[in-house]
């Protein structure tokens, strides 16, 4: 089954494929033709994730999914959530994201956290969703090289290490966007 990831964030790219393995041919956006910047205008995660979804279907005519993540801090009641990926403003940079959220976490005890992903699958004329959780907590400094955005700073629960300092593989199965990717995989294999 072939069918576009709404992205063109190769770390993204990478790790869906792992996930979704050698049945699926996932193609990115550029794979399609599509460069422009898809819209995410949405209050919620949901909204964006169908936002872009859609975009894709209408403008380019080809099944895809899309995904939105966001990283909800308790002490700063849920932030930065939906605006994590321009938490710190645009240009988007994951260094500058990570910067603003350890500063404004610093002194602050309360450090759970929670990364959720929605995934928007849109078939023809039907749209499904799927949402995938990973609990934790934040450090108060950067640790591992792997991953992308958040990671080097978000111990899963249970964990001693990062979800930088985890193997691809490893994140796959804790992570909100391999829980989301999951259930993805087992529908998409059920239509096949």
């Amino acid at each position: 089954m072939k069918i576009c990831f709404a992205t063109n964030n190769s770390k993204k790219l990478k790790e869906v494929r792992a996930a979704l393995g050698e049945e699926f041919e996932i193609v990115s956006l550029k794979e399609i033709g599509c460069n422009e910047e898809l819209p995410e205008t949405g209050d919620k995660l949901e909204d964006n994730a169908f936002q872009k979804a859609r975009y894709v279907k209408t403008h380019y005519g080809v099944d895809c999914f899309a995904d939105d993540t966001g990283l909800e801090v308790e002490a700063l009641d849920g932030a930065p959530g939906v605006f994590s990926g321009r938490y710190a403003g645009e240009p988007r940079s994951d260094e500058r994201n990570v910067d603003l959220l350890l500063e404004n976490m610093r002194g602050k005890e309360e450090r759970n956290a929670a990364f959720r992903t929605i995934i928007a699958l849109i078939i023809g004329e039907n749209e499904w969703a799927f949402e995938g959780k990973a609990e934790g907590e934040l450090l108060d400094k950067r640790s591992g090289e792997g991953g992308f955005g958040y990671d080097p700073i978000f111990r899963p629960l249970g964990y001693k290490k990062t979800f930088a300092e985890l193997s691809m593989e490893e994140k796959n199965t804790i992570s909100h966007r391999g829980k989301a990717v999951k259930l993805l995989a087992s529908f998409l294999k059920e239509k096949a």
